[in-house]
């Protein structure tokens, strides 16, 4: 884990570099100069013309980054590698472009809208699935804060397939473009850019994985979310705490190790949790609470069940968490191999919309088996699985109806030339 790679100051020797400074005109005279060669080489076209909007938003952001970070603006190792991804993905769209006679002047100007509907998607799919437990604050300055710290993790993949989605179908009826032909060319590259993305989430320490005692396993630090989660379910006293029942929020000794002391102690999975810490508890978000104060304080568990038992348990001086699975290297290879499945399909394909049917299909079924065993998400709708489970049985089922509907027309392929 590397949240933070380095922060760029906001003034350097007294000179700004954020605001009105050095970096606004770097940023405004290189843009500048990118639009006038473009317009130079191909003609000032609306193409040439959509990447004005983009240099004017980055000068907005330059400017107000100055008051967003006062210390400094940090820089990510998500944000890194969501920036790498993009810029793979986009350079892989160009060059099968270049072999379909499509101008790469399109596709810069489709990338920029496809990658900002792609990050409002992911973010606001994000934002929505964890406003309770992460944004929800009393205070609209601090949660407007906390909902543009995008960089810092906090994508959801099937989010930015919807926002950016919704950004193609505009754009390529804007530039009478053939929707299907130009979306089985995009297809592969959306994988890469996920690929590397979910190596920004190791880095970031989200999208984690459950525990584990395989050789690759990883651990994370005391500052990751990770951590803090498994501490605030007993996991550095030796046992996990977790509901009664699925009705019923009571807490319990769901799972002791094996030769700890916990286990040394008597404590038994099944043994409901009446006190912790000398304090009533009648729901888990209680005893979670309390977990989190004594093991932040470094002082024994005392914990007391409804039967009267009474337990004092030694807090962990563990520097990482406990092992958990690499979920996020196991998703980066997935969307890797699976870019390389559509890239070699894409030369076979007989109608437009076979690759991007060919990526609804696959790639529901590899996030449902790698939900598996991320604990990340918890199970909504009353159906026992994560939300990115049941996204992918309905994509699945629409790829299935997709395929039929291509099944049925004629063998025809678009051109762009």
């Amino acid at each position: 884990m590397c949240s933070e790679l380095f922060r760029i100051p906001v003034e350097w020797h007294g000179v700004p570099i954020f605001g009105v400074g050095v970096l606004l005109v770097v940023w405004l005279v290189g843009g500048g100069l990118a639009i006038v060669y473009s317009g130079k080489q191909t003609g000032w076209s609306a193409e040439t013309w959509g990447y004005l909007p983009g240099l004017l938003l980055g000068a907005v952001g330059i400017v107000f980054a100055a008051r967003l970070f006062p210390d400094g603006l940090p820089i990510r190792g998500f944000g890194v590698m969501v920036l790498t991804g993009s810029v793979a993905a986009i350079g892989l769209v160009i060059h099968r472009a270049k072999q379909v006679g499509l101008n790469s002047e399109v596709i810069m100007s489709l990338a920029f809208g496809l990658f900002i509907g792609g990050i409002l998607g992911a973010r606001l799919f994000y934002v929505i699935e964890y406003w309770d437990t992460r944004f929800q604050s009393d205070d609209w300055s601090t949660t407007l804060l906390e909902i543009v710290k995008f960089t810092e993790g906090g994508l959801v993949f099937y989010g930015s397939m919807i926002g950016g989605a919704i950004a193609y179908v505009v754009l390529a009826r804007r530039m009478k473009l053939p929707a299907l032909a130009l979306a089985d060319l995009i297809a592969p590259s959306l994988l890469v850019g996920l690929a590397f993305g979910r190596l920004g989430c190791l880095l970031n320490g989200c999208c984690y994985g459950g525990e584990t005692d395989k050789g690759w396993a990883v651990t994370f630090p005391r500052e990751s979310v990770l951590y803090m989660e498994q501490a605030s379910v007993g996991r550095m006293y030796s046992l996990r705490v977790g509901p009664l029942g699925k009705d019923d929020p009571q807490p319990v000794v769901d799972s002791v190790d094996e030769d700890s002391p916990a286990a040394d102690a008597g404590v038994q999975p099944g043994m409901k949790i009446a006190k912790i810490n000398g304090r009533q508890v009648n729901h888990l978000a209680e005893a979670r609470q309390e977990l989190m104060l004594a093991f932040e304080s470094g002082r024994p568990l005392s914990f007391e069940t409804d039967a009267g038992q009474a337990f004092e348990l030694p807090v962990s001086q563990l520097a990482r968490s406990r092992p958990v699975h690499p979920t996020q290297i196991y998703s980066s290879i997935n969307a890797a191999l699976l870019a390389w499945v559509l890239w070699s399909f894409y030369p076979y394909r007989r109608r437009d919309g076979e690759v991007v049917a060919l990526l609804v299909l696959l790639y529901p079924i590899t996030r449902f088996l790698l939900e598996v065993i991320r604990i990340d998400e918890s199970a909504v709708f009353g159906t026992g699985l994560s939300i990115s489970q049941n996204i992918s049985v309905v994509l699945f089922v629409l790829a299935l109806a997709f395929w039929f509907y291509l099944w049925n027309q004629p063998h025809r392929k678009a051109t762009f030339s």
